[in-house]
């Protein structure tokens, strides 16, 4: 049920995880920068199935199905308050019926728009800017994407819940938005912040919202860095005819982390239990170390309202 509250003309964002963590670390950094705390949290019923079980230490732990939860920020400027849905993972059958639950819940909160952020990946250079893309369900938010000189998805589609949720707030009278960050297909499977931050910087303008980008534009030059050096190295092997493609993009720990790391991780909780800016440098320090979906409930819940 989603709680009755008074809202200023809310919009809403929704994010899933994808390709390059694009569009989650797009919507942690909202939450981390603008101090976001939990309104609700959905159920999802029998559309999310179990197909493995966890097991520390030799026990098996209780069936967990992902999460679906709503965080809120209000407008200081009474301008348009900000609703972020995260989901932990999309549903694998009933994609839609989904999506018209979740348009309702909007509703019910008087949200007005809808964006969803996701990525889009091609043959760019790591190095290269990451363009943003954009696509719309009417054609005054179209103009709005043209006015901001963004790259129009002029054909194809937008697969997953990035593109049926707009699908859903279309056929519901919403106006929506969908912002894609340009990113390398080769490494798909790895964070890509550049593109994260090139879609916030987009939606920071369209918003008139002040955030400080100074740590993201940070990890996008660290992994730019790092994703260059590699490419190259690939390039290298590549042309000696070794093919070490599927080694070089995986990064799989299966010991478990050093007490060193395990340290720093709690000692991140602790700084961002107290100042939840720091959050987003806990998730750097996650992502870095292949972690982030051991951790990712537990690092959700720093955003929950204190009492």
């Amino acid at each position: 049920m989603t709680p009755k509250v008074q809202l200023h003309h809310p919009w809403l964002v929704a994010v899933w995880p994808g390709m390059g963590h694009v569009a989650l670390n797009a919507g942690i950094y909202l939450l981390a920068k603008l101090g976001m705390s939990v309104l609700a949290e959905l159920e999802s019923g029998d559309l999310f199935d179990i197909d493995q079980i966890e097991v520390k230490e030799g026990l098996l732990q209780p069936v967990r199905r992902p999460r679906n939860r709503l965080f809120l920020w209000t407008d200081p400027n009474l301008q348009h308050d900000l609703v972020v849905f995260l989901g932990e993972a999309q549903p694998p059958i009933g994609k839609y019926p989904f999506c018209r639950q979740l348009i309702s819940h909007a509703r019910n909160l008087g949200v007005e728009r809808v964006f969803t952020f996701a990525a889009m990946a091609t043959q760019m250079h790591p190095e290269q800017r990451s363009r943003i893309f954009g696509a719309a369900t009417d054609a005054e938010s179209v103009e709005e994407l043209k006015r901001l000189e963004l790259e129009l998805v002029e054909d194809g589609h937008i697969s997953g819940l990035n593109g049926v949720l707009l699908g859903a707030a279309a056929e519901d009278g919403l106006r929506g938005s969908c912002l894609l960050g340009e990113m390398p297909h080769l490494f798909s499977q790895l964070p890509f912040p550049k593109a994260s931050l090139g879609i916030l910087e987009v939606f920071a303008t369209l918003t008139g919202l002040e955030i400080d980008f100074t740590e993201l534009a940070e990890q996008a030059r660290t992994m730019e860095q790092q994703l260059g050096e590699l490419l190259t190295r690939m390039e290298k092997v590549y042309r000696r005819e070794i093919d070490e493609e599927e080694t070089s993009t995986e990064a799989v720990e299966e010991e478990g982390l050093p007490p060193e790391q395990v340290r720093r991780i709690e000692e991140l909780f602790s700084q961002a239990m107290q100042n939840r800016s720091k959050a987003f440098e806990l998730k750097q320090q996650l992502d870095r170390l292949g972690v982030f979906k051991e951790y990712e409930d537990r690092f959700l819940d720093l955003f929950r309202k204190p009492g």
